[in-house]
């Protein structure tokens, strides 16, 4: 069956770590798709209080709309959709999707919470069992399948929200390091950095003069001021054990 859809970069998975993937390979000009089953596990938290940059806390819910916005901006299509099956091919994997859809990918980042039924299949893969299952992977991501990664909780990272978006970040940037992309840092510096100093500008890198700071900072301050201008309207999502009463 010819896939639908083809992609460098599969994320399956759409909570702080899949995003946190998917913003670095969109922005090394990976083309990435990440598709998301249902809520992240972050809607449960009633307020985020240990996610560095936010003194007093956060709003969990206006946390993954602002990744997801970042994500977005860097070009990540992100849709909604499970994964059922993925099996290796020729050029990397083969996903069929609970919809019925089968898409192609050169490298797959797995970032669900516990669930692995789509990986059993696929020779190299250990699935951990301690209680929930985990994949084992190395201390990047890198699983026994040369181009696919697990990333955040997957990878019996602990239970919190900043470790498992560093490393999912840390997931994107070893799958670019591991692919045919030309990458030396995702980094933006003061015009003059690198060129001033007679060296070329390192791939992923940028270099930006004083006006185009000042404006990317007006905009940066802008765009928190309205996201942040009203509490959040939607309630934390319970727990499904929990039963409703009313």
């Amino acid at each position: 069956m010819t896939p639908e859809l083809g992609c460098d970069v599969l994320i399956i998975g759409g909570g702080p770590a899949g995003l946190a993937a998917g913003l670095f390979t969109a922005r090394a000009d990976l083309d990435t798709l990440l598709l998301n089953d249902g809520d992240p596990i972050l809607r449960r938290n009633a307020h985020l209080e240990n996610y560095p940059g936010f003194p007093a806390g956060v709003n969990s819910h206006r946390l993954l709309e602002l990744m997801g916005e970042q994500a977005d901006r860097a070009g990540c299509d992100r849709r909604e959709g499970r994964v059922v099956d993925l099996r290796e091919s020729a050029d990397g994997f083969i996903a069929e999707t609970a919809e019925g859809r089968t898409l192609a990918a050169r490298f797959v980042v797995a970032a669900t919470k516990n669930t692995v039924d789509f990986l059993t299949g696929i020779d190299g893969v250990e699935i951990l069992d301690r209680g929930k299952a985990f994949v084992d992977t190395d201390d990047r991501g890198r699983t026994g399948v040369a181009g696919l990664y697990a990333a955040g909780r997957l990878a019996a990272q602990p239970h919190q929200a900043i470790i498992v978006a560093g490393h999912g970040a840390t997931v994107g940037v070893t799958l670019i390091e591991d692919s045919d992309v030309d990458f030396y840092h995702d980094w933006v510096t003061p015009e003059g950095y690198f060129t001033d100093r007679g060296r070329e500008l390192p791939p992923g890198c940028e270099e930006i003069d004083k006006a185009e700071r000042e404006s990317r900072e007006a905009e940066s301050v802008a765009t928190m001021q309205e996201r942040f201008a009203e509490p959040h309207p939607e309630e934390p999502q319970q727990h499904p054990s929990v039963r409703d009463d009313e």
